[in-house]
């Protein structure tokens, strides 16, 4: 795969806007057979976002009903989980989820934990029909791509979830500038861009079920922190 095709998926992602498909970049530049994205855990719970195939969408079903497997090990380690040969393996670490994806034919199974600054959003799960290993380049490719993938899907759950809770007025106020404010400070708490604290800030709050410009006041003052954590300590 050539540097400017990973380059235009990229971009593909990025302007995928609240509606555009996201599985598909994945496949223009990767060997894999199938995608599929999804939340999971807290606070957005767990959900298929997008799946490239019938195939792609039962695996991330399986993981979803079951609680387990390559996508969930993602999120809950942080790196990237290969699994070239599904029906070979004697893996113990997710065995009722492994005979489920014996069960729906598939040889491998990669899955890239998508994450914002501290944040866990959820998992980009790519399969092969056939036993396959993936290549060094494709999983550094890959995690460069689930990087940009976990900042469209946090906005769109939090679009959906502003608009559920009634946060969507508030979010719309993010010219005040304590939210800048805040959202500065914690860019400089956790290493994350400008853009991913904004985010960050959004998704505390309405995790805490609390406005943003109410938690950005605790932010300012002190009272709240984002040192080392995914969610703010008081």
């Amino acid at each position: 795969m050539s540097d400017e095709g990973v380059t235009a998926a990229i971009a593909a992602l990025q302007d995928a806007g609240d509606h555009g498909d996201l599985c598909g970049p994945f496949l223009s530049v990767l060997p894999a057979t199938g995608a599929a994205i999804s939340t999971l855990g807290d606070p957005f719970g767990s959900e298929t976002v997008c799946a490239s195939d019938a195939a792609a969408a039962r695996l991330a079903e399986i993981q979803l009903d079951l609680g387990e497997g390559p996508c969930r090990e993602a999120v809950r380690t942080g790196v990237p989980v290969l699994e070239p040969d599904l029906r070979g393996t004697t893996s113990e670490r997710w065995p009722i989820a492994l005979t489920a994806l014996r069960q729906a034919q598939l040889g491998a199974v990669f899955a890239f934990p998508m994450r914002v600054g501290t944040l866990v959003v959820g998992a980009v799960g790519l399969y092969d029909q056939r036993a396959t290993d993936l290549p060094a380049d494709a999983v550094r490719d890959a995690t460069a791509m689930a990087r940009v993938a976990a900042r469209v899907v946090l906005h769109r759950a939090l679009l959906r979830a502003e608009s559920r809770t009634g946060y969507a007025e508030d979010a719309g106020r993010y010219s005040r500038r304590e939210v800048y404010q805040a959202s500065g400070m914690l860019a400089a708490q956790t290493g994350a861009t400008a853009s991913d604290a904004l985010l960050l800030l959004r998704a505390a709050a309405y995790a805490a079920g609390r406005t943003v410009r109410d938690l950005s006041a605790d932010v300012i003052a002190r009272v709240v922190d984002f040192t080392g954590r995914g969610e703010p300590s008081r």
